[in-house]
């Protein structure tokens, strides 16, 4: 059954269902949202009249009367992007409702004071702006984070690899260095929902696995980002796992699954056998050129992690698990992840399950935070 919505959340779902192209009409808003198509009704010519939606020329009709094409309007701006990582960070600009104009990748030392990196963050976001030439100004930013975020605060939590930036209003030093709204997401998060509404067709429930440096995953339930009560859900590279023993991990706590799945544990795995290896860059070359080693110890990476998906996948019963991230682009470590979730989880939650790869590759994170900031424009536009 669809989710029932009422009073005060029905204009900002109808503009994101518009908005997103998962609506067109009256009849498929009024299926979309469980409400009758009378209420539906009333909601859209409250939009009509605010100038907020606009009804096209009518279509073809498969019995009664000919729906019209519902239609936002005033979409018009820029919005400007940061994936914030590691050691760097991948800069967009996009147009209102998705296109991505053009990206570049910066460096960044996250061991810098938040206020300087944001600034030359933001700097860099509006270099890239400039230099396009775009036909109208930024109309909102938002900015992707490698730890936990409280959304409603724009604060990152507890950030084992940003020391320094607990706590602080992300938002806030982003909005005034470049004087538009600004929200503020966990990447995990954002490459969830990019993800999400990039596959065709289209999933009901989703869980994204970012496996990279570290390792994060996102969950999307009826198209909706699942953030739990303390907005940490799919955190799973916490998960302690027989698999790492008593391993330091970079939380506090040891034997967590970022130390053995990881492209970090990866790292030190390799170093430990006397491998020049500084990055995980370094791990996908070694793997790339068939190196035995890191070949097996990448497989052993991706079982792992596939033993902590089954119990996911178990709990969860997704229609669609997407494997993104650096690693994800390695046979060795999908293959195992598939077969470990096959092997391990319940028949009943693979018979349908789809376990596939990233379909927009570095581009999903930003796809991602461009629907959130659309969306909060668009929930202020609605009142």
């Amino acid at each position: 059954m669809p989710h029932r919505n009422t009073g005060t959340s029905a204009a900002h779902q109808i503009l994101m269902l518009v908005g997103s192209g998962r609506a067109r009409s009256r009849r498929e808003l009024a299926e979309a949202l469980g409400l009758s198509p009378s209420t539906v009704s009333q909601h859209v010519q409250g939009l009509l009249t605010k100038g907020l939606i606009v009804e096209g020329e009518a279509g073809e009709s498969s019995g009664g009367r000919r729906p019209r094409e519902l239609r936002l309007v005033g979409r018009t701006g820029f919005l400007g992007v940061v994936d914030l990582g590691g050691a760097h960070a991948r800069l967009g600009i996009a147009r209102r409702g998705g296109e991505i104009v053009a990206t570049v990748e910066v460096p960044v030392d996250l061991r810098a004071d938040p206020s300087t990196v944001l600034a030359g963050l933001a700097d860099e976001l509006t270099a890239l702006s400039e230099s396009l030439g775009l036909d109208g100004p930024l109309a909102g930013a938002g900015i992707a984070l490698p730890g936990p975020v409280n959304v409603g605060l724009r604060t990152v939590e507890s950030p084992s690899r940003m020391p320094g930036w607990a706590g602080i209003d992300i938002g806030a030093l982003l909005e005034r260095a470049l004087g538009v709204p600004t929200v503020v997401e966990n990447d995990a998060n954002a490459m969830a929902l990019g993800e999400h509404f990039a596959h065709t067709p289209r999933a009901r429930h989703s869980v994204t696995v970012k496996a990279g440096s570290a390792i994060g995953a996102g969950v999307v339930v009826d198209g909706r980002l699942y953030r739990g009560t303390g907005g940490a859900a799919g955190d799973i590279t916490h998960t302690r796992v027989g698999a790492a023993d008593d391993t330091p991990c970079s939380c506090g706590n040891r034997g967590c699954l970022e130390t053995v799945s990881s492209g970090a544990g990866l790292v030190r795995m390799l170093r430990e056998k006397d491998y020049p290896v500084t990055s995980t860059a370094d791990v996908i070359a070694l793997v790339q050129d068939a190196d035995p080693i890191a070949t097996t110890l990448t497989r052993t990476a991706g079982r792992h992690l596939g033993e902590v998906l089954c119990t996911v996948v178990n709990f969860f019963n997704p229609a669609a698990v997407y494997l993104g991230g650096a690693l994800s682009t390695l046979e060795p470590f999908v293959s195992a992840i598939r077969s470990q979730i096959y092997e391990g989880a319940h028949p009943l939650m693979t018979r349908d399950l789809a376990i596939e790869p990233s379909f927009l590759g570095a581009d999903a994170n930003i796809v991602g935070i461009t629907r959130l900031i659309d969306e909060a424009l668009l929930r202020d536009a609605a009142g």
